[in-house]
């Protein structure tokens, strides 16, 4: 057993960590920022992409949770998050048959086939997605976009509501060791990241009746990503450039 002087302090602020605990610090909050910017890569990929061109704005994440009620939701998401997933030839003919209603004898005799080349990968096997191996698989998403599914919003709010809470807890913890910050800059920082998370999960249900909130849930989405990267990039500093001293 080693002896207790052998031990790494806790308790000391962030520039005097031991290096033991500098180095578990150092890869949580490097993995983890790593993590923000993937996560934000896959926002861009998916709901930046759902009005049909890259970069995320408010038409984006109306059409995501509101949804575009002028046509369905497959031609939405042909026309946005899964542009890049077939050819222009292959998304104007399911286009086109979407817009004539969906015949079930256009789907046996080529639709099926051009769905099987091109979606059946994802669209089989993915849990929580539609099933394109029927006519009746895919009917669901010819009718009116209505946006994210009810079901859908309680799936993936508890999922972000517990994972990102618990990411935010140990940065914040490794935030509140820092020392020479403003005791008041310090408590906003920490409860900023859940406020602005909290007011995130809220605009995901507001905006599926109300547009509006959409502008609010950029706002929040923005706020909980620079808070947590001020204190990462806070924490990294303090545990690695030393103090200037006067």
């Amino acid at each position: 057993m080693p002896d207790d002087h052998q031990l790494p302090n806790w308790n000391r602020p962030l520039r005097q960590a031991d290096p033991a605990i500098k180095a578990l610090f150092t890869g949580y909050l490097v993995v983890i920022g790593i993590g923000l910017c993937m996560a934000f890569a896959q926002i861009m990929l998916t709901h930046g992409m759902a009005d049909g061109e890259f970069g995320l704005s408010v038409d984006d994440i109306v059409y995501s949770y509101y949804g575009n009620r002028e046509g369905s939701l497959l031609e939405s998401k042909l026309q946005g998050s899964m542009k890049l997933m077939a050819d222009e030839q292959v998304r104007s003919q399911l286009i086109k048959w979407v817009r004539e209603g969906s015949p079930r004898d256009e789907w046996d005799s080529h639709i099926a086939k051009l769905v099987n080349e091109n979606c059946i990968r994802c669209h089989s096997v993915v849990p929580g997605i539609p099933d394109f191996r029927t006519y009746e698989g895919i009917a669901v998403v010819t009718q009116i976009d209505e946006g994210a599914t009810i079901p859908t919003l309680a799936r993936v709010s508890h999922i972000h509501l517990f994972g990102i809470a618990f990411i935010f807890f140990f940065v914040c913890l490794i935030f509140s060791m820092a020392t020479g910050i403003p005791s008041w800059i310090k408590v906003t920082a920490i409860a900023l990241p859940y406020l602005f998370l909290t007011i995130d999960i809220f605009t995901w249900w507001a905006t599926k009746w109300i547009p509006a909130f959409a502008y609010l849930q950029m706002v929040a989405g923005f706020g909980y990503s620079a808070a947590s990267a001020f204190m990462i990039l806070t924490s990294l500093y303090q545990m690695w450039v030393p103090a200037v001293r006067k």
